[in-house]
């Protein structure tokens, strides 16, 4: 009896997953239609969203992420080219100017929870942070903070920036997110040696990560060895685009349930204030972004999708679709993310000081 019990429940947390896979399924058929940038990541994400807002009973395909994630880190890896060396000191400025820009996004968003959203301090602080959205919630939860605040505020955040930024791009620089998101070459013909070296990379990636402690090592790890072996010409293509889309498919479901738990107030509530947090947010990547670009703002996407607080996997995605600086995006949303989990337990510390001085 208790056997058959628990073949029921996994059957019906399967049918739970398979509905949401069937929503963002369908959320990512019809913003293709309708020509959306990122369809299938974008489609899939509005979907699952209406569908916990409306109490559908979805569920997020959670065992399967670290293989999306691995998927995406072993495709952001493939753009990494031998040439990409000789670049790298390019990027020290940027990379210097990032620092900057977490200090004073974090004493802007910070204050505005803190203040509009009513949240406790160390609430607040981990909902303020730009970036490092899993490992923020750990951390956070460790430190007394509301889980389900700081998780709203996150997914909120990543929601309003992947549905803005690939909007901006449509709507203003004409460029079409649609075709370009079926990167590489079908799996069709596409060579087993090839298709070998890339599962290793994603393998020994994740393992290595996980063993050295680095941040979202599921995607981080993968990313690194493919870039190692591109840079090395062992590998020579990227993915095959079904598995791409497939990932941002799956990528698309999941942020959209992270709704989960929540009533429909409270996301409305999320989504408000992560639109102004944001608001506050792409302000100061705007600034950036100017003072950073050359040649009259030719070069503007890649710094404003390397400076935009989304989430990694999302922005490099975007620039990959973009035929951007996919190395450089990366490479800055990756430094932005240690920085963030390493300092941010110290950091808090400054802020507790400041909020017992100042009454918001």
């Amino acid at each position: 009896m208790v056997f058959v019990l628990k073949i029921q429940k996994k059957l019906q947390v399967l049918a739970r997953v398979f509905l949401a896979l069937f929503f963002g399924g369908l959320g990512g058929f019809v913003a293709n239609e309708l020509l959306i940038p990122m369809p299938w990541m974008l489609g899939a994400m509005v979907a699952n969203t209406a569908a916990v807002m409306f109490t559908i009973p979805v569920l997020p395909p959670a065992s399967m992420r670290p293989y999306v994630m691995a998927i995406i880190g072993v495709m952001l890896g493939s753009s990494f080219t031998p040439s990409l060396l000789n670049e790298i000191y390019l990027w020290s400025l940027s990379l210097c100017l990032l620092a900057i820009y977490i200090i004073i996004a974090c004493s802007l968003i910070i204050p505005y929870y803190k203040y509009f959203g009513k949240f406790d301090t160390v609430s607040a602080y981990f909902a303020g942070m730009p970036g490092g959205f899993s490992e923020l919630m750990l951390i956070g939860e460790e430190y007394g903070g509301d889980l389900k605040k700081i998780a709203l505020a996150h997914t909120g955040r990543i929601f309003v920036v992947v549905f803005l930024i690939s909007l901006w791009f449509k709507i203003f620089d004409d460029v079409e997110l649609v075709n370009r998101s079926e990167f590489g070459i079908s799996i069709q013909g596409f060579p087993v040696n090839e298709i070998l070296i890339l599962i290793a990379c994603g393998a020994i990636g994740y393992f290595v990560a996980r063993k050295l402690r680095i941040p979202a090592p599921g995607l981080m790890g993968p990313m690194l060895v493919s870039a190692l072996a591109h840079i090395t010409q062992l590998a020579t293509l990227p993915p095959p685009r079904e598995l791409v889309m497939l990932a941002q498919l799956f990528l698309g479901t999941i942020i959209g349930c992270r709704f989960l738990g929540a009533t429909a107030m409270e996301i409305g509530k999320a989504l408000l204030l992560s639109l102004g947090a944001t608001a506050i947010l792409l302000t100061l990547t705007a600034v950036f972004t100017i003072g950073l670009s050359e040649e009259a703002m030719k070069h503007y996407d890649k710094i404003l999708l390397a400076f935009s607080p989304g989430g990694l996997p999302e922005m490099s995605l975007i620039a990959l679709a973009l035929e951007s600086d996919v190395p450089f995006v990366a490479m800055h949303h990756m430094i932005r993310i240690i920085l963030i989990v390493a300092l941010a337990p110290f950091i808090l510390r400054f802020f507790y000081c400041l909020f017992l001085n100042f009454a918001f």
